[in-house]
């Protein structure tokens, strides 16, 4: 595989020399550049991406001016404009039907939108190296939808932990109403037809890299000269290693240093916290506020506790060549990492391969070649890489007392177990290096996009909302001209239709259907070539009452469970008359989640019951949704009923009720009369009509439709169905079905209508 990378550089390039410039870097790094204006650059780099969204990603809200920066409109414009400078150099040197392309952190968010826009069948992979904060915090941004939309235009997005992959989640839920589940061990979003997959795999370390600085002969030199500065001395070196920022909580750090040699008077003496700043990334008032009280924190403590030939903390405020922190890694007993907040921080790993060396250092440092190694780790329970190093001791970075007991622990902590715990961290570390990640995350991009090339793509919406709408190939828009067209020439037809969320708006607040609604299937059912079932889960008496003043509507109540043909018939049933029993098992269950939920409901039905958190926090509703669903599950395991979990509820109903069902039993009635129907129509919207879906679309293989029957299954909105048509909208489904009652009395009025087999099989 051939890789080609495409990046910026930090200073500004004349004109003139761009193309030798890029011919260089491409031929010696198979680099490409973007060559951004100064202004620009600053503008995206220092403005909107380390004033907005790098504070706001480390949970620090805008609360005034000096705390993070407030929403700068013209900072939003430049870091779009960038973007869009990344997007149109990328697609100069891909083959999009071939190419992958891999987008890498938090600068470049919107990317994927650009990229998606210009060709909608591009291979895309996102990872953020930084946190996701919550949705709480992430809400308070302007520009929140446009990032989240933009995200999801990517086909794998990777994160370094589960939590952070969980706030993503829980903004793409709470701000875009999407829904995450489970595949085959994966977490994925369905978005638009399309399968968005979240990957948690954190980064690890270029492994060869560091072997080859620890065998530089000048890191040699460098351990040598530290040997001779602390361990010749007898005393330890605990190590910090963070960039001068406000997130890595360098003054926690020397508090709680401070702590343990008030504490413990012991270590006066013998131990020294050697902390490395590098220079801070960003700029601002802050970056000098926490240089200013590390430089007064560092000189109180060696003050207060250091003696002639010791000094407890030395600072070192200078960049180090690579060699020499990795001398300091060999040399250090103990490192430590207090940040408040970081994405993965790699120098937990960096200090567990320095500790364990080579034969060189081996020789430097006096130990045998059969010497088992040893490291210490003191970790905040606020960075990426916490959680993969089990045996660091991990700490709360704001619990000073906390942390100087910490450092206390990791410096008496007996030598054995010190080694058990480097040689776990150690196994993990090497075996999980950069290439290990890299190689995951290709491979799982690889298998995300595999469907590519059979779906059919389209784009909507405009600029940053921009998003690919990915279906089936034989999957298409229900043509009205078509549909009126085969209504027209066909004499024996059957109509299903389901109700809530398709005739009538899932967001409607009256759910009762309106005197147009009425008048209009009214006109369908007096069609005598018409059989026209109305298909709902709301009980059969509210059906009743809803639709009386429909003489020849068919009603399908409870999921299939009653269904009559028409007002002067009785209700059947599609299975045995059921035992209701269950509910008395079922329903305090339920009362117990609403108690405790607000906004929740129960619904009891004659042959089921449904609790529905649509008014609840989404979050909440959902979280308690899963959990009722389990626990109903495992009290009703002996009972004939099934559990599910729908659109903001969960029901139990009778085993095998379905509205599959329901559409066999009635083409059977029809088969019985010895009758073929010639047009087949059915429209819903829900996973519930799926089953309908598959019925029709199958039923004349089975011969209950006429050989040359025209069979319409059409589901609401597009998205991913067994059905081969969609509309788009409730609305556009109420205009058809009135375009087809207005062709019914069209016709009629033309010419009498004859005597239908159809009306006979309804008597």
């Amino acid at each position: 595989m051939e890789f080609v990378y495409v990046g910026g550089l930090r200073d500004e390039v004349p004109a003139a020399e761009h193309d030798e410039v890029a011919h260089q870097l491409f031929d010696r790094f198979r680099c490409v550049p973007t060559f951004l204006p100064s202004d620009l650059r600053s503008r995206f780099y220092h403005g909107f991406c380390k004033q907005q969204l790098w504070p706001l990603f480390h949970y620090m809200l805008p609360l005034s001016p000096e705390l993070g920066g407030r929403f700068d409109r013209s900072l939003w414009q430049a870091y779009v404009s960038v973007n869009k400078i990344f997007a149109d150099k990328i697609l100069e040197v891909i083959s999009p039907d071939e190419d992958y392309v891999w987008v890498h952190d938090y600068h470049l968010m919107i990317l994927p939108t650009f990229l998606r826009k210009r060709f909608n069948r591009v291979k895309l992979g996102f990872f953020l190296h930084s946190p996701f904060p919550s949705s709480e915090i992430y809400k308070t941004l302007p520009v929140r939808e446009e990032l989240l939309r933009s995200l999801l235009n990517a086909d794998l997005i990777g994160f370094h932990t589960f939590d952070y992959a969980r706030h993503f989640l829980s903004c793409c839920g709470r701000m875009l109403g999407l829904k995450y589940e489970s595949q085959r061990g994966y977490i994925a979003l369905e978005y638009y037809g399309r399968t968005v997959t979240i990957k948690i795999l954190p980064v690890g370390i270029h492994l060869e890299q560091l072997r080859s600085v620890l065998d530089l002969p000048e890191t040699g030199v460098k351990v040598s000269e530290l040997l001779k500065q602390f361990c010749d001395q007898n005393r330890l070196m605990l190590l910090g290693v963070d960039d001068m920022d406000i997130f890595k909580g360098i003054s926690l750090k020397l508090l709680a240093f401070e702590q343990l040699l008030m504490q413990h008077p012991e270590w006066r003496g013998r131990v020294v916290l050697v902390q490395i700043a590098n220079p801070a990334r960003g700029r601002g008032k802050d970056v000098q506020e926490v240089q200013d009280e590390s430089y007064a924190m560092v000189k109180r403590i060696n003050e207060a506790f250091g003696q002639p030939g010791y000094e407890p903390v030395i600072l070192i405020d200078q960049p180090l060549q690579f060699y020499e922190r990795m001398a300091y890694y060999v040399v250090a007993e103990c490192c430590l990492v207090t940040a408040v907040r970081d994405g993965m921080n790699l120098i937990p790993y960096e200090y567990v391969i320095a500790r364990q060396g080579n034969e060189k250092l081996d020789r430097i440092l006096g130990l045998s070649s059969s010497a088992r190694k040893k490291s210490m780790l003191v970790v905040s329970e606020f960075i990426g890489c916490s959680p993969s190093l089990s045996g660091a001791i991990r700490v709360n970075p704001w619990n000073i007392d906390a942390v100087a007991d910490a450092m206390d622990s990791a410096l008496e902590m007996p030598e054995g177990e010190k080694v058990l715990r480097h040689e776990k961290h150690h196994k993990y570390v090497s075996t999980h290096d950069v290439g290990y990640w890299a190689n995951s995350f290709l491979q799982d991009l690889e298998r995300t996009c595999l469907d590519h090339s059979r779906r059919r793509c389209w784009g909507i919406g405009f600029g940053l909302r921009f998003r690919v709408v990915a279906l089936d190939p034989n999957f298409k828009k229900l043509a009205v001209e078509h549909l009126v067209s085969a209504y027209r020439r066909t004499t024996m037809r059957i109509i299903l239709l389901d109700y809530d969320g398709t005739l009538m708006p899932q967001t409607s607040f009256g759910k009762s259907p309106s005197s147009k609604t009425i008048d209009m299937l009214n006109s369908l059912c007096r069609d005598q070539n018409n059989m026209v079932f109305l298909v709902s889960t709301k009980k059969r008496s509210t059906l009743e009452e809803w639709f009386s003043p429909c003489d020849n509507l068919g009603l399908v109540a409870e999921h299939g469970y009653f269904f009559r043909l028409r007002r002067d018939a009785e209700w059947e049933t599609c299975v045995p008359a059921t035992d209701c029993s269950w509910k008395q098992i079922a329903e305090p269950v339920m009362k117990t989640y609403t108690e405790t939920t607000d906004g929740s409901t129960i619904e009891d039905k004659e042959t089921a019951i449904v609790w529905s958190y649509e008014d609840a926090d989404p979050d909440f509703g959902s979280c308690q949704a899963k959990e009722l669903h389990d626990h109903l599950e495992s009290v009703l395991a002996n009972e004939p009923v099934t559990v599910k979990a729908g659109l903001n509820h969960v029901e139990v109903k009778p085993q095998g009720v379905s509205k599959g069902l329901v559409a066999k039993r009635l083409l059977s009635i029809i088969q019985e009369n010895n009758l073929l129907p010639d047009f087949v129509l059915c429209i819903g919207d829900d996973r519930s009509d799926e089953d309908m879906f598959e019925v029709i679309t199958t039923a004349a293989q089975d011969n209950r439709l006429s050989p040359d029957a025209e069979v319409f299954a059409c589901t609401v909105g597009r998205k991913p169905s067994k059905a081969k048509y969609y509309l788009d909208d409730p609305a556009d489904i109420v205009r058809l079905i009135q375009g087809l009652a207005n062709v019914s009395d069209e016709m009629q009025s033309v010419m009498p209508p004859p005597v239908n087999a159809a009306d006979t099989a309804l008597r």
